[in-house]
């Protein structure tokens, strides 16, 4: 007897740059899980300006096996994974959405669906993610969660699932997402994890510096480090004012040499209490400036039988 299907309209957001060999794989396993478990989904395909023909293994899938709706968005430019899901998430009106940053499917099928079940249970964000992760990965999500003023830790996922109400809270806190898993941990709903065994396959371009960038935004690390560095300059210039005095008692100086180490001291001193100050509001500026961020579409299609 067939399981009755779900009646929450799903909605999966695929990334894709430049994936003509795998890009119809992919979809067609993700709408089979679909078609199995729900009576009303959609997926969005984000082709971030694919230089091979990527767009038209989509269109073909669409023509040839999908009879619920695909919209494939073009970006006008390269913009990388976090505006392009940004872009996507914009375009899906499912009750629940799916994220899938990279169509390499390390993880049984079966936890797309597990995932969904998680939710239902009371978590808004979901995440899936291996049980081995590569040291460069761990060092940054240690560094992020050590900084990070958020409730759940992060670490590396391969997809997630958002309910509605996480997608409106954070678009409610920012224009735009930066980095999108800070901004989920950080919304104070439910976050639950799964784990499947594995390590995720590939590199994901742009790593390095969206871990500079989320850093500088979701963490005060940044400030903290400029605090630290001023503390050690503030301590080694007090050090030189005591060496400085204690040679002025002893008499033993080049005239004019006490004059020139003070202020020197005192000049560094303030220099980096000011560089200090500076960094904290960069900070700020930073803060409001992201929320500004748009992405660029060129062009949107839709299929549908």
């Amino acid at each position: 007897m067939t399981a009755a299907k779900e009646k929450n309209f799903i909605s999966a957001v695929v990334y894709l740059h430049n994936e003509e060999g795998r890009a119809a794989g992919f979809l067609g396993m993700l709408r089979k899980v679909l078609e199995e478990r729900f009576e009303q989904y959609e997926i969005v395909a984000v082709d971030d300006a694919s230089s091979d023909g990527t767009a038209q293994e989509v269109r073909r899938f669409a023509a040839e096996q999908m009879e619920k709706p695909l919209t494939l968005l073009h970006m006008s430019l390269r913009q990388g994974r976090e505006k392009c899901m940004n872009a996507g998430q914009d375009c899906a009106i499912g009750d629940f959405v799916y994220e899938f940053d990279s169509i390499l499917t390390p993880y049984p099928e079966e936890l797309i669906f597990q995932a969904y079940q998680t939710a239902l249970q009371g978590s808004d964000v979901v995440t899936v993610g291996p049980s081995r992760v590569r040291a460069g990965s761990r060092l940054f999500y240690g560094v992020f969660n050590r900084f990070s003023r958020s409730a759940y830790p992060l670490g590396t996922d391969a997809f997630c699932l958002l309910s509605r109400r996480a997608i409106n809270r954070v678009h409610a806190q920012s224009a735009g997402l930066a980095y999108r898993k800070a901004a989920y941990a950080a919304s104070g709903l439910r976050v639950s994890s799964l784990t499947f065994e594995g390590a995720l396959q590939g590199s994901r371009g742009g790593d390095l510096d969206l871990a500079v960038d989320s850093l500088a935004l979701y963490t005060d690390a940044g400030y903290r480090v400029s605090l630290a560095v001023t503390g050690c300059m503030f301590c080694l210039a007090l050090a030189e004012l005591l060496y400085t005095l204690a040679v002025f008692f002893r008499g033993d100086f080049v005239e004019g040499w006490v004059t020139t180490m003070f202020v020197l001291t005192l000049g560094l001193a303030g220099l980096f209490l000011v560089l200090t100050i500076v960094v904290k509001y960069l900070s700020l500026i930073l803060k409001l400036t992201f929320e500004k961020q748009d992405y660029l579409v060129e062009s949107i299609e839709k299929f549908q039988k």
